[in-house]
């Protein structure tokens, strides 16, 4: 450990003074989700996609820019046998709805700025080839510690929070936030009332 660092915890990465295990459920929705990262994220302070598949049992975290590195998932997502879908505001998605199909559901979602979101479609011909689907407009984020590039953009918590929701009624969704909730209003806490709306407030 780097001299001056302060300990983590194994499970949530958080510092141990700070640490969100308590809030985290353990959910199991049909729907399975993935979610690929781009390397730059994973160390992100504020990394919601580990809180994401950390929530639910049935969710995978792949850290990578190239799915050409794990020919397993290439295949399991070349697998007519399930309904993948890459969740994606691209011009052709149509919304996230419920449907007829008695496949299992396999959700796709890309975790980084939206620069290293389209650099990952870009490199990966399989995310390209899946079917787009996007959620309802008018959602609003409850991350208040970011610049959003546009109103209804959600982190990916909350984009998989909003989905699992959409597709199964009665999902826990607030559990599946509490985390999040409490790691927004922890780093407010540290940050000062003042600092935050000087810094944050005015940009939502």
């Amino acid at each position: 450990m780097p001299q001056g660092s302060r300990p983590r915890c194994k499970a949530c990465a958080r510092p141990l003074s700070h640490c969100l295990c308590h809030l985290i459920p353990r959910l199991w929705p049909d729907t399975q989700l993935l979610v690929i990262q781009h390397p730059d994220e994973a160390s992100h302070a504020l990394n919601t996609a580990r809180l994401l598949v950390a929530g639910l049992v049935n969710a995978h975290l792949l850290v990578t820019e190239s799915l050409a590195d794990h020919p397993d998932w290439v295949r399991r997502l070349s697998d007519s046998g399930w309904r993948n879908e890459l969740l994606f505001p691209g011009p052709d998605a149509r919304e996230l709805g419920v449907a007829c199909d008695t496949r299992p559901r396999r959700l796709i979602l890309l975790d980084g700025t939206w620069r290293k979101a389209r650099k990952l479609l870009y490199l990966n011909p399989i995310l390209q080839s899946l079917p787009q689907v996007r959620l309802a407009s008018g959602l609003s984020s409850r991350y208040r510690l970011r610049k959003v590039p546009h109103a209804d953009a959600l982190s990916t918590i909350e984009a998989g929070a909003e989905a699992l929701s959409l597709l199964h009624p009665g999902f826990e969704r607030d559990r599946l936030l509490a985390p999040f909730e409490a790691l927004i209003d922890g780093q407010i806490s540290a940050m000062g009332e003042q600092r935050y709306q000087r810094n944050y407030r005015d940009r939502q």
